[in-house]
């Protein structure tokens, strides 16, 4: 595998466990409104201590966090400028199918099915264009 092929990977990876995990800690932080502290600090304190001891966050928090090392990794060998469009929209994607299966209020599913194979034909376009100009030619010195 070649590292602009790697870090298509890298990305598609970090979109799907950034995407498949939002919902999960949207759920997991339920609750947290009624969280209430007499200072703010205290606040913060009271909210930080509830998350981290809440499984149903923790969990899908970690998880996401795996998907920010992979993000990382393909920043080190991708185009910046399609490693960022491509890992938000198939996040988005990822996001909303997510969030369908745990049955979260659904948009229009037309309109959520045009953008989703929009994201997908734009992202292959660009990762095929990006992948045919291979990696960048450093300047002489």
């Amino acid at each position: 595998m070649t590292s602009s092929i790697e870090s298509v990977v890298y990305l598609g990876l970090a979109a799907l466990l950034w995407g498949a995990t939002n919902p999960f800690i949207k759920k997991g932080s339920e609750g947290l409104q009624y969280v209430k502290a007499s200072s703010p600090c205290r606040q913060l304190a009271k909210e930080v201590v509830f998350l981290v001891t809440t499984l149903k966050y923790i969990i899908p928090f970690v998880i996401n966090q795996c998907g920010s090392v992979l993000y990382f990794l393909a920043l080190q060998s991708a185009d910046l400028s399609l490693a960022v469009p491509v890992s938000n929209s198939l996040t988005f994607v990822f996001t909303a199918i997510s969030g369908w299966f745990l049955g979260e209020e659904k948009s229009d599913r037309k309109t959520v099915s045009a953008g989703g194979h929009a994201t997908i034909v734009g992202a292959s376009h660009g990762n095929c264009a990006a992948v045919r100009r291979g990696p960048p030619r450093s300047a002489a010195v």
